[in-house]
């Protein structure tokens, strides 16, 4: 009745304690600075001394404009201009300093707490067991200093913890050891066990940076080297021409170019300009973003990683998925491609693969890719009926198919889809599936549901239909299904209802390592 974590066939290296999950309190990468303001104060800079450089080139071939460098020169302002500059140049530099030195934080059996802030002190705490994943960001620049973004994804709005930035191996090992802790290790077990095997590191600093650019983002170290999910360069392709913004990008073009052609007035082609940089810079977001997709299953959870240039990789503890969405957009069902989304209790600041937010956890992906995920995030999806019965939910036109669907008579206002709406429930999950056109199934543990509602309107009452709805935290996938039997809905709410309960008494989930006894 619980989505316990399976642990991999062959348990991958814990990394080195970093010490900073000591309980004392500990400041960020010296660098944090500089990458957090200082490039701002630098391009800003640029665009200085590219203006002084053009002043210069004036005054070489003697052209005579009105400028305020002209100005400044020719009164001899430039040593009070320089001094000026100087002096902001070290108030900025120290302001930056203040704030670093101001920026703590500290990991303790129970919490993760930081301080920020100069003239108005910022406070954030979050409890261990609230924590919904741990992201690791690698943005481009940042990637170049050897350091990274960890952030602590909590339940709640506006609760995530950043700690931006430390050194990539540290980001890393701290991620580790946080997730170990709130598994229900004691601080001791956990540095014990963090201790075993500890990480090799690279001899010089070129030889890690190059290895921290060029290495697969999921790390050998922390999780097992192969994804199982390949991405292929020509299904993101292809699956982002196909979507439906891109559709609407390409009929905005052809709008602007038929009206133009019409009336003779170029005005309308003021448009294509904005709307082909728009469909531009979607696809090449998307196909970035997704070059190096990954998905695999670790200790303390689920990892999945993308990203080109700037990189992210995301832990998702045992039980924090809520819902699942498992969907084929009318254009993909040719190719064979589906997406999946899911709910969770918190949201991180970082866009997801594709571009898209951090729910989706498969961009797009054959039907092998689909059964592969949800044996992740599924929990029971591991024995082969259990998969017989995903598989039909995807791809079944309905019919005697393992599911309870709709009667004939739901065709009065599901046209297309009756067939195909239904539900079922396991020992572990319930799956509601829905859409002939858009096909669509939602798949929520029991264990995460909070409530279920059983509701009828007139029309429904006429029919001798009903309407039925899950409740899980806010997201993407909404757990309801329309035009079921009332009869076969109502014994759903009951038997769903008792269900959940039950299934929420025996979770274990939130004390992962502590349910197995604290084992790797």
């Amino acid at each position: 009745m619980t989505d316990e974590i399976r642990p991999p066939e062959a348990p991958p290296r814990a990394q080195a304690p970093t010490g900073l999950a000591d309980g004392q309190w500990h400041r960020l990468h010296p660098a944090t600075p500089l990458l957090r303001g200082g490039i701002v104060f630098l391009a800003i800079l640029g665009v200085v001394v590219v203006n002084l450089r053009d002043v210069f080139i004036n005054i070489v071939i003697g052209i005579d404009e009105d400028d305020p460098f002209t100005f400044v020169i020719e009164n001899g302002y430039v040593g009070l201009i320089l001094l000026a500059i100087a002096v902001g140049l070290a108030v900025t530099i120290l302001f930056f300093w203040i704030s670093w030195r101001m920026h703590t934080f500290r990991v303790t059996e129970e919490l993760v707490e930081v301080r920020s802030g100069v003239l108005f002190r910022t406070h954030r705490r979050g409890r261990l067991d609230r924590i919904q994943g741990i992201n690791v960001v690698r943005p481009f620049v940042a990637r170049l200093f050897g350091t990274a973004k960890l952030e602590i994804n909590v339940a709640g709005q506006d609760a995530n913890i950043p700690l931006a930035y430390l050194s990539g191996p540290q980001a890393d090992a701290l991620r580790g050891e946080i997730l170990r802790l709130a598994s229900g290790l004691r601080a001791a077990e956990a540095a014990e066990l963090a201790a075993q095997n500890p990480g090799a590191q690279s001899s010089s600093v070129l030889q890690r940076r190059m290895e921290e650019l060029l290495a697969p983002e999921l790390e050998p170290g922390v999780a097992p080297p192969e994804s199982i999910v390949q991405m292929s360069v020509v299904r993101l392709i292809g699956s982002t021409l196909l979507s439906g913004a891109t559709l609407a990008l390409i009929a905005i073009v052809v709008a602007i170019i038929v009206s133009t052609t019409l009336t003779g007035s170029i005005f309308f082609l003021f448009g294509f300009v904005p709307a082909a940089i728009g469909m531009a810079s979607y696809a090449v977001n998307r196909v970035t973003k997704s070059l190096r997709y990954s998905i695999a299953l670790t200790p303390d959870g689920i990892r999945v990683g993308f990203g080109l240039l700037s990189t992210s990789n995301e832990t998702l503890p045992p039980g924090r998925i809520h819902a699942i969405m498992v969907s084929q957009p009318l254009l993909w069902r040719p190719a064979g491609w589906w997406e999946i989304k899911i709910n969770r209790a918190s949201h991180s600041t970082t866009k997801g693969a594709a571009g898209q937010a951090n729910t989706t956890i498969l961009p797009v992906g054959s039907l092998d890719d689909v059964k592969k995920v949800l044996e992740l995030v599924l929990p029971g999806a591991v024995d082969s009926e259990a998969i017989e019965l995903l598989e039909r939910g995807l791809t079944s036109k309905g019919g005697d198919d393992g599911f309870v669907n709709s009667p004939r008579r739901a065709a009065w206002i599901r046209w297309f889809s009756w067939r195909r709406n239904g539900f079922a429930i396991t020992p572990d999950a319930v799956l509601l599936r829905r859409g002939a056109i858009w096909r669509e199934l939602i798949a929520v543990p029991q264990a995460r549901m909070q409530s279920v509602s059983y509701r009828q309107g007139p029309l429904l009452r006429a029919l001798r239909l009903a309407a039925v709805r899950l409740h899980t935290v806010a997201g993407p996938v909404t757990a309801r299904l329309g035009a079921v039997d009332a009869e076969a809905g109502w014994r759903f709410f009951e038997d769903v209802a008792l269900e959940a309960v039950t299934a929420a008494q025996q979770d274990t989930t939130h004390r992962w390592r502590e349910a197995r006894g604290g084992t790797a």
